[in-house]
Parts: structure tokens; sequence; C-alpha cells
């Protein structure tokens, strides 16, 4: 994660529509950690295992828990929770706040914030969010569609076609996620989401046509936010000495941030029909992830025609 990176406790609040208990003027606090916790071992006396600055929620568990307790045991285990510095404190359910929690975070200058959702859908919906918000990130040229379910990111030279391939993929009913400036955000180590900057949301660069709102002319289908990215197609021009037939060739792959993204790259020569290819690419690439080798099957087949020949 990029040191820099952070989401304010005001952020959360106002994206998941939390009502805020207490602590109104620290909405400010910096969210630094991706994945929430529940507290269990932080209820008991401080241990130096335990990391330090993760949102706390608490659910119907743990506030039950709580109120088994007396006042005083009960105010003794959230001043042990609040102790890991959690940037905010949320309780699920609509659930009423056990008692000393208010004072304990008031004193320590942390967030007491509420949601009407169970433990276990806020706790996902909030790790999403903060696990696409925190993730390491890095802008490129180039464009990302999806194709039938499948992100792909689309590169190569400045003119060389990039935006009209993607223009021909959305009239195919595919959709644009972003045209010149891609957003790439590290997800896992395996996971890179393409997604826009913003400014570009919805919009095309045509040369010789000009920019398009892709939404106001297609439809809401033609734009999705964000994708996985699976496949990094190169649009380079032809090369007309090169080996263009090869029954298959080797996975090559680009590499961002960490993550491999399996890469082909198409020559172009008028008249070819490049979004068609791409939609080739995609499909196949869907079949290799279901275990199917178009290749692998030809070369069994021939393998057998081979033995045939030869018990005759």
């Amino acid at each position: 994660m990029m040191e820099n990176k952070h989401v304010t406790v005001r952020q959360a609040a106002e994206a998941f529509s939390l009502e805020v208990l207490g602590g109104e003027e620290e909405l400010g606090r910096f969210i630094t950690k991706s994945q929430v916790r529940r507290p269990g071992l932080e209820f008991l006396n401080h241990f130096s295992f335990i990391a330090k600055g993760h949102v706390q929620i608490l659910g119907r568990n743990e506030i039950s828990y709580l109120r088994t307790l007396d006042a005083d045991e009960a105010r003794h285990r959230i001043g042990n929770m609040v102790t890991y510095d959690p940037p905010c404190v949320v309780i699920t359910s609509n659930q009423e706040e056990p008692v000393g929690l208010l004072l304990h975070c008031g004193e320590t200058h942390i967030p007491v914030l509420r949601t009407p959702d169970s433990m276990t859908e806020f706790v996902q919906k909030l790790n999403r969010f903060l696990l696409n918000q925190l993730a390491e990130e890095i802008a490129i040229h180039g464009v990302c569609v999806n194709v039938s379910g499948i992100g792909v990111l689309l590169r190569g030279k400045s003119g060389v076609g990039k935006s009209e391939t993607a223009h021909t993929l959305i009239g195919r009913g595919h959709r644009l996620v972003s045209d010149d400036i891609v957003v790439l955000r590290k997800l896992s180590p395996q996971t890179l989401l393409g997604t826009h900057d913003g400014s570009n949301k919805e919009f095309l660069a045509l040369r010789s046509v000009g920019l398009l709102n892709v939404v106001r002319m297609y439809g809401r289908t033609s734009f999705q936010e964000e994708t996985r990215i699976a496949l990094d197609i190169e649009l380079i021009e032809w090369q007309k000495d090169a080996l263009n037939n090869e029954l298959e060739v080797d996975v090559k792959y680009k590499e961002y941030m960490g993550v491999k993204i399996p890469h082909i790259q198409i020559q172009l020569q008028p008249g070819r029909d490049v979004a068609g290819l791409i939609e080739a690419a995609a499909n196949n690439w869907y079949l290799r992830m279901q275990g199917y080798s178009a290749a692998e099957e030809f070369r069994h087949r021939l393998e057998e025609a081979f033995h045939d020949e030869e018990d005759e």
C-alpha cells in the first residue's frame, strides 16, 4: 500500500450513510488499513501482536458480551479496545451503544458511528470499499473495455486506433471503462482493477469526430465503472516478415505493480477486424481459464491420426 493513501472517517460515513453517535469533530481521522476488525482479544489486556489502526466493528455478539458484564468491567474492556487506536468504532444492526463506549471514545477522540446493516453485510461492504480506496494505483495511457464480462486493457502508440476500436466494441454490445487515461489499482498480488480517473468518466475521444459521451449516445449499458483486468492487448503496426500463423504462442505477460497480466499483440492492417480479434482473444482466454485449449485438442487429433497411420 502506498504510504500516502488514506480514507477519512467522514468519507466512509458518507459512503454508507452512517449515523454519528459521538466524535463528529473527529471525522477527519484517517483510515489507512483496508481490513476492519471485530474486537475479540482487543477486549482483553493489551497484546503487542495485534495490529493497531483498524476500524473496530461491534456486532450483536460483541455488544451482547459486554452486556453480560457489570458496568465497571464493561468500561474496562472497552478501554482495552481503544488502546489499539481505531480510527472509528461502528455499531451494527442499529444497536444501542454499550455503557462506557462514548466516554472512552470521547476521551481518545475516536468517532462512534452506527449502521442498520448487519455485521456480516456491513463488514463485507466496508472491506470492499476500503480495499478499493486504499489500493496501490498507477495511471497509464490506454483504453480499458469490458468484453463479454472480461476486462481488457488496450495499449499502443498514440493514433494507432485504440479509441476507434473501443467504439466498435461498444457498438457490438461491450462496455467502455476508460479512454485515454486508465487508472490501475492493485487489489491483491493476482488482481488488477481498471477504472477511470473521474474526469474522463463516460467519455470517448475519436479523432476527426471529437468527444463522445457514450452513455448519452448509446445508453447506460455502454459504460462500466470498473473491471478486473484479465488481458493486456497491444495494438502494433503490421510487420510484413513476422511469423503470424503460429499454432499457439507461449503465454507472455505484462507486469503492473507486480501483478502479471496475460499479454498479446495484434498487428494492424487496413481491412482487419480488430474488434473481432479482441472478442476472439477474450473468449479464448475465458476457455483457457475453463481448462480448454484449442491448440491442445488440435495436437491431440494430429497425434491420433499419426498413430492410426502407423497401425495400418
